[in-house]
């Protein structure tokens, strides 16, 4: 059964489809366009209520909290540590996960919201709000700068979602934002940057998409 993912050139999604791929599922994409407001269609909205991307089909099964569920389902499959090998290393996968989800995802979804989108649409950005979003940001990547110090991963020596997850949004900001020195002026999450962004699957995505 191939696997529908709807939205597929946002981030969201691209997370979705990274991890497909180092899963080796067989996929399709569906176009839903946020600036012209697809996502709110009466159609798109049986499949997701809240009008969200990323949203994902498979069969039968409609699913969107995703990333968690092939790598569990397929876990022999593919790339196998993704959830780690031993609870304690799924424990740590989990925590930088949430790490992700509520201390880098929000400044950086920010920015990218602020510097991309708004600019497509032709709306003003609010300054005050990037700069601030940068300097949370920052201090995140500090904490990160820390953690890759004594670890090649996020969760250990091995690739797993909880860097999977930092893929999309971190491309945008070392690409179109033209903010790749929040990257490059610490040493080790640079190096964890090069390493996870030359992965085959994600320059199979961004060959995509």
């Amino acid at each position: 059964m191939v696997v529908k993912v709807y939205g597929p050139a946002y981030a969201s999604p691209k997370r979705v489809i990274v991890c497909l791929i180092e899963k080796q599922i067989e996929f399709e994409t569906v176009p839903v366009d946020l600036v012209k407001g697809e996502n709110k269609n009466p159609e798109y909205l049986k499949l997701q209520p809240f009008g969200s991307l990323p949203v994902i089909q498979d069969g039968d099964f409609t699913l969107y909290a995703i990333i968690r569920y092939y790598a569990e389902k397929y876990k022999s499959q593919g790339t196998t540590d993704l959830l780690g090998r031993t609870i304690e290393e799924r424990g740590l996968v989990e925590q930088w996960l949430e790490v992700e989800a509520h201390n880098f995802h929000p400044p950086i979804y920010q920015m990218t919201t602020q510097i991309l989108f708004f600019a497509k649409r032709g709306l003003p950005a609010d300054e005050n709000l990037i700069k601030e979003s940068e300097e949370k940001l920052g201090k995140v990547l500090d904490v990160y700068e820390e953690r890759l110090s004594k670890s090649k991963y996020l969760a250990g020596d091995f690739f797993s979602l909880a860097d999977l997850s930092h893929l999309p949004f971190t491309q945008y900001l070392v690409g179109p934002m033209e903010k790749e020195y929040m990257i490059r002026d610490r040493k080790h999450v640079s190096a964890w940057w090069d390493d996870i962004s030359n992965r085959p699957s994600w320059k199979k995505v961004l060959e995509l998409y």
